[in-house]
């Protein structure tokens, strides 16, 4: 359990969501209960002196596989995307967890404290998402938000999956005839008694169509964005634009329609055709048209602890250094509906800090130690140069 009350003083503290400042954050039964230049600390609190390192909000990555597609568990350990029908809105994410992948003890060496769990790209519709804290005995304790969006797919991954399987859909129309149908399955499902026979799939849709939660539209090129925002004007959900590689390239449109844009992973190859326009350049170009953007790493394609290292490459080549911050940490907090509780340092927000030995947007800086809800999860022994990771158990 966390103390009481502790006091981490000395540090450079960047709020995320306000200016920086050296001074004193205080933590009280798992929250930030103040935080400045002035404050006092309380008689028999715990005090940590910083030492003039720099103290941030845990980041956010609000696209990944973490704990269903395991590491170093080859097919065992992949339980991302159940593909035996093209619609799976009912399946949930939240099921194939496994919090014991090794996978999440790399998010807290990369100052990761809360991350968004989303179900494969193979099926149209692929199942629901959940939000999870990053260290825990078992999922229900790891619970941010659950669910926390709907996963659906256009472009190539369907295409490819379904045309081997012989099935529709095998082209870009077949998967969208495919959304269209069960949104309208859903409509009319929402139109019926309660007394009538309960179906998971249909209930999962009902939840967009109410939005109740967000659409997850995974979409690289800017023929399948375009198809993404003429389905969400066909059935008026809210949606959240998923990977986005050519999004730049309709970036003032997106701008005006609100839609943000989880961008990444930019750590990879142009290993298909989706890929081919991807760049670290482009988070700045729809930063600077006004979209509001999250870096993600759709862990495993690229290790989760690399998130900040994406942010400051993608700075170096343009991306303005506030945005870059904010990108990983208070706008991924507001696609998940979770701003009011992390995302920044604010009194009132769960203490999930994250102390750094420098500047984390410089890569030679790590994270020393990591406090969700106020408890101590991680820390980075300086002097042996390994990793202590608290006791899941």
């Amino acid at each position: 359990m966390p103390a009481p009350v502790f006091a981490i003083v000395n540090a450079r503290i960047v709020p995320v969501t306000a200016p920086a400042f050296t001074g004193t954050l205080l933590v009280a039964d798992g929250k930030i209960s103040e935080l400045g230049p002035g404050v006092s600390v309380p008689e028999g609190a715990e005090v940590l002196d910083a030492g003039g390192k720099w103290l941030l909000p845990g980041l956010v990555d609000a696209h990944t596989h973490l704990g269903v597609h395991e590491e170093g568990e080859g097919w065992a350990g992949n339980d991302t995307n159940e593909m035996t029908d093209p619609v799976m809105a009912g399946v949930r994410a939240l099921d194939g967890v496994n919090p014991d992948d090794l996978g999440f003890d790399d998010a807290l060496a990369g100052g990761v404290t809360a991350v968004n769990i989303n179900p494969g790209s193979g099926n149209p519709i692929g199942g629901l998402a959940v939000a999870l804290h990053t260290h825990g005995r078992y999922v229900e304790e790891m619970i941010l938000r659950s669910p926390s969006g709907l996963k659906s797919a256009l472009g190539e991954n369907p295409k490819r999956v379904y045309s081997d399987k012989k099935q529709t859909p095998s082209t870009r129309l077949g998967t969208a005839l495919v959304i269209r149908k069960a949104f309208m399955d859903a409509q009319n499902h929402m139109g019926k008694n309660d007394d009538d026979a309960r179906d998971p799939q249909l209930e999962a849709l009902a939840m967009v169509l109410r939005r109740e939660i967000p659409w997850r539209q995974h979409a690289h090129r800017a023929d399948d964005i375009g198809t993404a925002l003429r389905l969400a004007d066909e059935f008026g959900y809210d949606l959240v634009l998923d990977h986005g590689t050519e999004a730049h390239l309709l970036a003032d449109v997106l701008a005006e329609r609100g839609v943000p844009v989880l961008i990444g992973p930019l750590f990879t190859t142009r290993s298909k055709v989706e890929l081919r326009q991807r760049s670290l350049e482009n988070p700045g170009k729809l930063a600077e048209a006004g979209v509001e953007i999250s870096i993600i790493t759709d862990h495993p394609v690229v290790p989760i602890n690399f998130l900040i290292y994406q942010a400051a490459l993608a700075m170096k080549e343009g991306l303005d250094r506030e945005t870059a911050l904010r990108s990983v940490t208070i706008n991924p907090a507001k696609v998940l509906g979770l701003a009011d509780r992390i995302g920044s340092l604010e009194t009132g927000k769960d203490a999930d800090i994250v102390l750094w030995s420098g500047d984390p947007l410089d890569v030679m800086q790590r994270a020393l130690t990591v406090w969700i809800g106020g408890r101590e999860v991680y820390r980075y022994d300086t002097e042996t140069r390994t990793p202590v990771v608290a006791d899941r158990r």
